[in-house]
């Protein structure tokens, strides 16, 4: 539906309705140089739930354009946003959803007086408040530590175009060039602005930073306020749009991947964000991502919050590193091929962390990977760090390792990590948000041995596949971690398939090898301390173990040694 409201000073505002009416409403206001299309996609995934109104912010799209620079002023934008506000929802107060100078208007306008009792939330997408500006800069100035110097000149350096803006008729004649169109292009900006929109809407600028910075006057929020930070914004910093907390005590901060253009680059998580933020205002439950996006200062765990999938979390570094993470406040998701062994490491979990859910899974069967990804959507919703852990070890030379062989330890060790990445890194993709993958491979992925061709042919698998989509997901903002672990004292070893040895042999083999690890006695528990820290630091390949990182090094500056080294026979006298 479209009607048109007029505001206080008479300019019509076309206001564009849709959704359900009778649900909560939620007002969506645009940025400049942009008309209310920029929410289209966002309005596709919230009309289904709520009553959706976009309108064309005066100046812009069908809204009518003023020539004068006082009809742009901040109290003349939080009348009009009043406006529409009463003539949608007369009876019930609204939610807010806003982008760019969207979002510094509705700042504005609840900081003052013309929205009271009229707003339950506020989700704010790359617009600060310029009174919150205003002092931000002053702070930065008086106290020029390092880091604030850094922010200060990397944000002015940004916002060069505000001076730009203040220049009298040569904008509007670039405006006229067609040069901002394509430089908005670049930026991310995917619709083509109208001429007369960009024109106008500079006014915008002339009008109101000079007077809102120079006298910056701060006032608290009262409403529960979400701001989505995108990680790749040209225009705004992140320090400047989130370091508002003594102004706004109700607040809950995300960065997201993407840029400045958020509502149509990422619409659907735009929407997903914005509801979370809608239900929980309206008394449904906090989801888990808008209760982390709250937590903050020193007595903040540090994965509190986080939803943490691991497989082979049975035993050795998979249970390990479960432990860990629940002890840092994260929910745990564990999954093995021995379902006893899987709820024992969440029984563990759950005396250390929120809570931990455990699901037999073998990783090698990539239907039954896609059915767990279906309940863990549904039943915990999307992780955001998943570890793909599960492996098998095997020992013994080439031509003794069979085809049934080769494909047993590539079902496990390579197809597991591919299902794992594909169908539980898939679920982190599709929700926008970021996160972190893990895969385990080994410090054998770069140490070649005769003694075990299977084995480092599937860690080296998954050491460039790790390295392919690290490169691959970087624009969604998740990070690909390889784990290359030297000899950790684990249950591998007793498991081990030694091929071309008969069952008296096979024993001995591994007898041997758990010596080994034992002697090295490098535990699980230090190697889940050091995949935390390498997925705090998003490591591109973290190696564990002195020997771990000393071969990485050689791998790299001197792999003819390492050749040479591979040909040293380690193995049983059977096999000769």
């Amino acid at each position: 539906m479209v009607s048109e409201v007029t505001s206080t000073d008479g300019v019509p505002l076309r206001v564009h309705e849709s959704g359900v009416r009778g649900a909560p409403t939620v007002v969506c206001v645009h940025g400049y140089p942009d008309d209310h299309t920029v929410w289209d996609g966002v309005a596709a995934g919230l009309a289904p739930r709520y009553h959706l109104v976009c309108y064309d912010v005066r100046g812009a799209g069908e809204s009518g354009k003023p020539r004068d620079r006082r009809a742009y002023r901040l109290e003349q934008l939080a009348q009009d946003l009043a406006a529409v506000i009463n003539a949608v929802s007369p009876d019930r107060p609204v939610h807010l959803l806003a982008h760019d100078w969207g979002s510094i208007q509705t700042w504005h306008a609840l900081t003052g007086q013309w929205l009271r009792g009229r707003v339950t939330s506020f989700t704010s997408i790359s617009g600060p408040c310029l009174d919150h500006a205003g002092h931000w800069l002053r702070a930065r100035l008086r106290r020029p530590t390092p880091r604030a110097l850094r922010e200060l000149i990397t944000q002015l350096v940004s916002s060069w175009y505000i001076g730009f803006f203040q220049l009298p008729l040569l904008p509007e004649l670039v405006w006229r060039t067609g040069l901002p169109q394509r430089t908005l292009a670049l930026a991310g900006c995917a619709s083509t602005p109208a001429v007369t929109d960009g024109v106008n809407g500079m006014q915008l600028y002339r009008a109101n930073m000079l007077p809102r910075l120079a006298k910056p006057a701060p006032q608290t929020i009262d409403v529960p306020v979400q701001v989505l930070a995108p990680g790749r914004d040209p225009f705004v910093s992140r320090s400047l749009q989130t370091d508002i907390g003594c102004w706004v005590p109700n607040l809950a901060v995300r960065e997201l991947p993407g840029g400045h253009w958020l509502p149509r680059s990422h619409p659907h998580t735009v929407a997903r964000c914005a509801s979370e933020l809608i239900d929980h205002s309206e008394g449904g439950r906090e989801s888990r991502p808008l209760r982390r996006a709250r937590r903050s200062g020193p007595q903040r765990r540090r994965f509190e919050d986080t939803l943490v999938v691991i497989t082979g979390a049975g035993s050795g570094i998979g249970r390990a590193t479960a432990l860990e993470f629940a002890e840092q406040g994260a929910e745990v998701i564990v999954t093995d091929i021995e379902a006893q062994a899987a709820e024992r490491t969440a029984q563990l979990a759950s005396t250390l962390g929120p809570s931990a859910s455990a699901y037999p899974v073998d990783v090698s069967d990539g239907g039954a990977v896609e059915k767990f990804g279906t309940v863990l959507l549904d039943e915990h919703g999307i992780p955001d760090i998943v570890i793909n852990n599960a492996g098998i070890g095997m020992a013994g030379p080439f031509f003794d390792t069979t085809v049934a062989d080769w494909e047993r330890i590539i079902d496990v060790n390579l197809w597991g990590v591919i299902h794992g990445c594909r169908v539980l890194g898939g679920l982190l993709v599709a929700g926008g948000a970021g996160g972190t993958i893990v895969n385990i491979a080994s410090a054998a992925a770069y140490l070649p041995t005769r003694a075990l061709p299977a084995y480092t042919t599937t860690k080296a698998a998954v050491l460039a596949l790790s390295q392919c989509l690290r490169g691959e997901l970087a624009e969604a903002g998740i990070g690909v971690v390889a784990i290359c672990p030297g000899f950790v004292h684990t249950d591998i070893t007793s498991t081990t398939r030694f091929v071309g040895l008969d069952a008296t042999e096979e024993r001995a083999a591994r007898q041997r090898a758990t010596e080994l690890y034992h002697r090295r006695n490098f535990t699980p528990d230090r190697a889940a301390r050091e995949i935390l820290r390498a997925v705090e630091r998003n490591a591109a390949i973290a190696a564990i173990t002195t020997e771990a990182k000393v071969g990485l090094l050689a791998s790299r500056l001197t792999p003819r040694l390492l050749r040479a080294l591979a040909r040293a026979d380690l193995a049983p006298r059977k096999w000769h």
